[in-house]
């Protein structure tokens, strides 16, 4: 008998011991565990490090406090101005209060991807396809306050939303191209009938400074010739003025008039 009873305490303490080593939970530093005994919760959760959740008494879920990126899927969109596009976002989210996270809501991330499609949809559509492209910071942050207004009961926050792809109809791509181009050569007009403008603009302030000074046009007539004749490579005419053939055409008459008086005395 005593060997008997010595052999049921040891099983009882065995037991006792493999119950108390299957309480012994451990957590890492960015989980939390939330307790719930007898099926009420308790006030704070446990964690990190080593806990004890006794069984069946006690039931833990394990919570992390880890920051998670949540892909939202594409979602088909008509714009305001009628051009449908399929757009999808990321959000990083994460628990700040995991009784909450666990209590609130069955599961904050398949309801926070679920509110976030309908949000995406409601916002996106009330806006222009220029607005869209033109003001994607204004867009993630109106989509982030709208989000972490929704997601705040549950004890999660959503960090940042960031629309990540927006894919837009082959038709309207070219569209954009066209519009893009048709900018640009519009620019490239412009800017050149602006050189235009200041080009003939100091031609004519050129024209008055070389009409002060008669000299100064033959001078820079020479200049050129210079310039070109540097080029070994190429012939020069060149052309002489008709202001030169008048003079000589003076000089032999006056030579002539010279001549004949002479001749007829002899």
């Amino acid at each position: 008998m005593e060997g008997f009873g010595i052999g049921f305490t040891g099983i009882v303490i065995i037991i006792i011991a493999l119950y108390l080593l299957s309480s012994i939970k451990i957590l890492a530093e960015y989980e939390r565990g939330v307790i719930f005994r007898l099926g009420h919760l308790l006030r704070a959760p446990k964690g990190p490090g080593v806990i004890l959740v006794f069984s069946p008494i006690d039931r833990m879920v394990r919570v992390s406090l880890r920051q998670e990126a949540l892909e939202v899927p594409p979602q088909d969109i008509i714009t305001r101005d009628n051009v449908t596009l399929k757009v999808n976002a990321v959000i990083f989210l994460r628990v700040i209060e995991p009784n909450k996270a666990v209590v609130e809501v069955s599961n904050y991330i398949y309801q926070t991807s679920q509110f976030a499609q309908t949000t995406l949809r409601s916002v996106l559509g009330e806006l222009e396809l220029d607005e869209l492209l033109a003001h994607r910071d204004k867009i993630n942050l109106r989509l982030q306050t709208i989000l972490d207004q929704h997601t705040s009961p549950w004890g999660v926050k959503v960090a940042s939303v960031e629309v990540k792809q927006v894919d837009l109809p082959e038709s309207m791509l070219r569209a954009m191209a066209k519009q893009a181009e048709a900018e640009r050569e519009k620019r490239s007009k412009i800017i050149h009938a602006e050189g235009e403008f200041s080009a003939a603009q100091r031609l004519v302030d050129a024209a008055h400074l070389l009409a002060t000074e008669p000299v100064s046009v033959q001078l820079r007539y020479l200049q050129t010739l210079t310039e070109i004749g540097v080029e070994k490579n190429t012939t020069v005419i060149f052309p002489v003025p008709v202001d030169v053939f008048s003079g000589l055409q003076k000089l032999i008459a006056r030579a002539g008039e010279d001549i004949e008086p002479a001749a007829k005395p002899a």
